[in-house]
């Protein structure tokens, strides 16, 4: 902008170097505007000369600029005045005064704001409204009982979650017509709806508030349907499958002493008609004979009631061995009976043509469920198809009801278990859902698939769309070759050895030390600095600037005075799992109970950890030991379990962990440069494979791994296909080698030692058939239109893949046998895995080490605050790594300056995971250092080593 008003304004540091500049005397510049047009003139000739623009001529596109800022984004006042600054100058607009450009963004983001609140009618609004008053006799408004999840699974608690869902859907906002408002607008509006109280919604001005009320509401009716289903499911997976075979097993146990007494009579009778003599010409065996001689040994009516006990214990079919448990899990027809109807009132469900049976006999068992009218075996012959098993027997002959009648409590509960595997499989989704809608819907097709084509393919290498051939030949080359490699170095591979025809791998032994590298440790060891958990926090903070990434959730930055100790405060007592109880302190503002409540609501979510990560990965990448481990291409992913032992749904069984409680898993990604790169939250122990790609595809920073390492338990053929068509190298821990299949695209070659394990060959032509949608699943996954973990479940019906699932086994298994033989032959590939997972182990104790409070365990209730914390966690791992990785570096360049002979190869084997050096126990004290003096003095500095 130009001084006009007032030339002399300009800083006297400006002044002077213009006049040095000039060959002027600085004290000439008081003469300047003597005649004041000069002024003006001056600046116009300016403007003429560098092409700038006045304002006012440009206003309009300014306003325009910071409309589609406001609605395409999530930016507070602060941000957005900063940004047009920066489109002024860029453009060469002459900037306005300071009120000016605030008064702008004011008025454009009401403006955009009652573009999405003047969507709703008076009506909607007073019913909007009312959601922030609190009834008589009630102690929270309707909003918050609204936007409350359930905590656990029952009958009671589905209908009670049925209830909501009707409730919310019943205001409307469904109905409103949002298009042309982008996601992550109604997203930022919908996050700071549900995270506000009422009082302060109630507080905002009217465009503002109806926008945030509408999102809020529309978020609530697809959460909502995932909290109904999800309480659905759990209450079917663990309160009536798991009770049901329990008492079924309880059953037979109570039943086997009667069944073994009677399958001893039985024995003894076949004994005795075995040794009976044969018939022959000169003899005849009369069948009174054989009995006669039977009876001796055990009586005809005790015989006739061990064949009637074996009977009624034994199942008909051989084909079900669920007979007990189905039988237990019809007792259990009354917890069911009461919300089966309102589920298919409630949520609008759909299927595929596979799921199509199992939808129209859910809607038959509910209408059973409602009625009081007895049912004969033609009112269900419509879905006899899907009655099998012993099913068949408990829902058409219930000795307990007449000749002719079935039991409709065994079809309806018969049909709710149909109904529940179609849900997981996603044969039956969910319409208005997230996590239970149809993954098929969400893949890329048409006119989106046709414009986003060219990018995914030239990102995943895969150009050659239609015809794979020249592709699989490359591959098929690819494996033939390695098939070679193996076979001409088995003579000098002391590893691999076939006993009894059976393969055989040696465990890698240690590798020898670089000379030094023991004294190296304990010199580097004994020279970081000793500190407090919250003074590394502060310093990493002030060091990188982090607390700029925790902007409120409303789009504002934070203004609040000495906003990073309360953040650093918040972070120890999340991660540390403690609560505030140990942090808070009265008489420091920024460590109040209040202060600190208002940072977790505003500021600590997952959008804002992950900004602070991605912060964090790039300057802990640019410290020069860094390099000595690893470029950050390499990745591993492991899950950390957590007991939870309060009541959640986002919690599950698994014995081995948590033994009778229930847990959660924390599954994240860890890069060769020791930093935690993505995270998510797994209920129980579900298979960390189902979740990889997702977490893979939703990295906080740093660069795309190319490879990724896991254990032995996350690897299948399938998982093996969607990695490789990603554009990820899988390369799990196997095992168990010598069970493990290899397999070959040339049937006529003979592969020596490995003929027996390579007899299985990779059909080709399924995957040329499959090709094209096999591109389209990995554009959506790229593009994240879709979950990995829906895609995964929705490519296997019954645990046998589908057409394309099984194109993308077929696929997988060239890359799974690439794999393994490369395991096979090269050593070091081997040790990269170990060592990879090693350091996913370490970090693991490091967390531990943090996460001490609560004896390790998470209380959170739900999915947002687990993963909120856990985020807290990783963050906290991660500002350890930066803080080691920095110190680290420093120490060695100072003993290399005082003549140790530190080598690359030295440096690559030392860690950031290291913990002895801080104090994460005791009374909390947050105590800024003075990065402006440089970083902390060594704790032992040695003397010269030269």
């Amino acid at each position: 902008m130009f001084l006009t008003e007032d030339p002399l304004a300009a800083p006297p540091g400006a002044v002077a170097f213009v006049a040095e500049q000039l060959g002027l005397d600085p004290a000439h510049l008081a003469d300047y505007g003597h005649r004041q047009q000069t002024v003006y003139e001056h600046a116009w000739e300016i403007r003429q000369l560098l092409g700038n623009r006045d304002f006012g001529a440009c206003e309009s596109e300014v306003r325009r600029y910071v409309a589609a800022r406001v609605w395409a984004s999530v930016e507070g006042p602060r941000a957005l005045f900063d940004r047009a600054r920066v489109h002024m100058l860029k453009e060469r607009i002459l900037l306005p005064g300071i009120t000016v450009l605030v008064r702008l963004v004011g008025e454009v983001r009401r403006a955009e704001n009652e573009r999405l609140s003047g969507r709703l009618s008076r009506d909607m609004q007073r019913a909007l409204d009312a959601l922030l008053a609190v009834p008589d006799g009630r102690r929270r408004s309707e909003l918050e009982r609204l936007r409350t999840a359930p905590r656990k699974a029952s009958g009671r608690v589905l209908a009670e979650e049925l209830k909501r869902v009707a409730e919310i859907a019943a205001l409307g906002t469904g109905r409103v017509a949002t298009d042309p408002v982008p996601a992550v607008k109604l997203g930022a509006l919908a996050r700071y709806g549900l995270a506000a109280k009422a009082p302060t919604l109630k507080g905002l001005d009217e465009p503002r508030k109806g926008a945030t009320l509408l999102a809020t509401v529309r978020h609530l009716e697809v959460s909502s349907v995932d909290d109904a289903l999800d309480v659905l499911d759990l209450l079917i997976a663990t309160h009536l499958l798991a009770r049901a075979e329990r008492a079924g097993k309880a059953e037979q146990l109570r039943t086997f002493p009667k069944l073994r007494k009677a399958a001893r009579t039985m024995a003894s009778a076949m004994e005795v008609l075995m040794t009976v003599p044969e018939a022959t010409e000169e003899r005849l065996v009369s069948l009174v004979e054989v009995w006669k001689t039977i009876e001796e040994v055990v009586p005809r009516e005790r015989l006739a009631a061990a064949v009637e006990t074996v009977a009624e214990f034994v199942p008909v079919t051989d084909d079900d061995a669920a007979a007990e448990w189905r039988a237990e899990l019809v007792k259990r027809y009354r917890t069911v009976q009461g919300f089966i109807e309102p589920l298919l009132h409630t949520i609008r469900f759909r299927a595929v043509e596979a799921g199509s049976a199992v939808l129209a006999m859910v809607r038959t068992a509910a209408a059973m469920a409602k009625s009081r009218r007895r049912y004969a075996p033609g009112d269900i012959a419509a879905h006899d198809g899907l009655i099998t098993g012993s099913w068949r027997g408990l829902v058409y002959r219930n000795p307990d009801l007449p000749a002719g009648q079935v039991d409709k409590a065994a079809f309806v509960l018969c049909a709710l278990m149909h109904l529940h595997a179609a849900l997981r499989r996603r044969d039956v989704f969910a319409e208005g859902s997230e996590r239970w809608s149809d993954p098929r819907a969400r893949l890329l097709a048409g006119q989106a698939w046709e414009q986003a084509r060219p990018r995914v393919l030239a990102s995943l290498e895969q150009e050659q769309e239609l015809e794979p051939a020249g592709h699989l030949a490359e591959l098929a080359g690819a494996l033939e070759a390695a098939y070679t490699r193996v076979l001409d170095g088995l003579g000098g591979n002391t590893a691999v050895q076939f006993v009894g025809g059976r393969l055989r791998l040696d465990k890698l032994g240690a590798v020898d030390e670089p000379p030094l590298m023991k004294e190296l440790r304990t010199l580097v060891g004994g020279m970081l600095p000793r500190v407090d958990f919250p003074e590394l926090l502060l310093e990493v903070f002030d060091r990188t600037g982090l607390p700029a990434d925790f902007t409120h959730v409303s789009g504002a930055d934070a203004a609040m005075e000495d906003f990073p100790m309360s953040l650093a405060a918040l972070i120890v007592a999340e991660a540390c799992n403690m609560g505030l109880v140990p942090i808070e302190k009265p008489n420091v503002p920024a460590l109040t109970r209040a202060r600190l409540q208002q940072v977790d609501q505003g500021y600590l979510r997952g959008e804002t950890i992950a900004a602070a990560n991605a912060r964090l990965i790039a300057a802990q990448a640019g410290i020069d030991i860094v390099k000595s481990w690893g470029s950050g291409h390499i990745a591993s992913a492991d899950g950390l379990r957590f007991v939870v032992p309060v009541a959640s749904l986002h919690a599950g069984h698994n014995p081995m962990y948590f033994g009778r409680q229930r847990g959660a898993t924390w599954l994240n990604v860890v890069n060769d440069q020791v930093m935690g790169i993505s995270g998510l939250v797994v209920p129980g122990t579900l298979r960390d494979s189902l979740f990889i790609l997702d977490a893979l595809f939703n990295l906080d920073g740093g660069p795309k791994p190319e490879t990724v390492v896991t254990d032995t338990a996350s690897y299948s053929d399938l998982v093996f296909g969607l990695f490789a068509i990603c554009g990820y190298q899988f390369s799990p821990r196997i095992a168990d080698l010598a069970d493990t299949r290899l397999w070959r695209t040339n049937t006529a070659a003979v592969y020596g030692p490995l003929e027996h394990m390579s007899r299985h060959t990779i059909r080709l032509d399924r995957i040329r058939a499959h090709w094209g949608d096999m591109l389209r699943v990995a554009g959506s996954l790229t593009m994240g239109t879709v979950r990995a973990y829906d895609l995964i479940r929705m490519l296997s019906a019954d645990g046998r893949p589908t057409g394309l699932g099984e194109a993308f086994v077929h696929y997988g298994r060239i890359f799974k046998t690439l794999h393994l033989l490369q395991f096979l032959h090269d050593e070091g590939y081997r040790r990269m895995i170990g060592a990879q997972l090693n350091v996913q182990e370490a970090r693991h104790r490091l967390a531990r080490k943090i996460a001490f409070g609560n004896r390790g365990q998470l209380r959170q209730r739900y999915r947002e605050g687990m993963e909120d914390q856990l985020g807290a966690l990783g963050l906290a791992l991660n500002a350890v790594v930066w803080w080691n990785s920095l110190y680290l570096d420093a120490a060695v360049k100072q003993l290399r300056a005082q003549g140790f002979p530190v080598t690359e190869q030295m440096c690559a084997r030392l860690s950031p995971i290291a913990y002895n050096h801080i104090n994460f126990l005791g009374r909390y004290a947050f105590t800024r250092a003075d990065v402006g003096s440089g970083l902390r003095p060594f704790h032992d500095l040695p003397a010269s080593t030269g």
